[in-house]
């Protein structure tokens, strides 16, 4: 299993090129792509999605949330904000999922260094 930020499904919708949309498609063909909740929820937030990528998105598993999730969602930021670096809620959502999971991310930029960096957060 591995698990992708919506800034990689994006990418991969809009024909982007980078080893995060290359990654990505291998292991969607393989079958191997889960989704973190939020992610689904940022995927879903585009108004104008077409609709055969809603119905790929929503044929994708979601990784489960585990109790206590919130409170270790805000432990990790926590963490992250007291190294004085940026943590914003909903990467620290997707990555706590992720670290619950101990599956590693597919991610385009630098927004999860920090959590792999100080939480445990697995790249791929």
């Amino acid at each position: 299993m591995i698990a992708a930020d919506s800034s990689t499904i994006i990418a991969y919708f809009d024909n982007l090129t980078g080893a995060d949309v290359e990654l990505f498609d291998a292991a969607l063909s393989a079958g191997e792509i889960v989704l973190p909740p939020p992610v689904l929820s940022e995927i879903f937030s585009d108004a104008q999605m077409p609709a055969q990528h809603a119905a790929l998105v929503q044929q994708l598993p979601l990784l489960e949330i585990f109790d206590g999730y919130w409170f270790r969602v805000g432990r990790s930021r926590a963490t992250v904000l007291a190294k004085k670096r940026r943590a914003r809620l909903p990467d620290a959502l997707i990555a706590q999922s992720c670290i619950d999971h101990d599956v590693p991310l597919i991610k385009r930029d630098g927004d999860f260094d920090h959590f792999a960096a100080y939480c445990g957060l697995k790249l791929a």
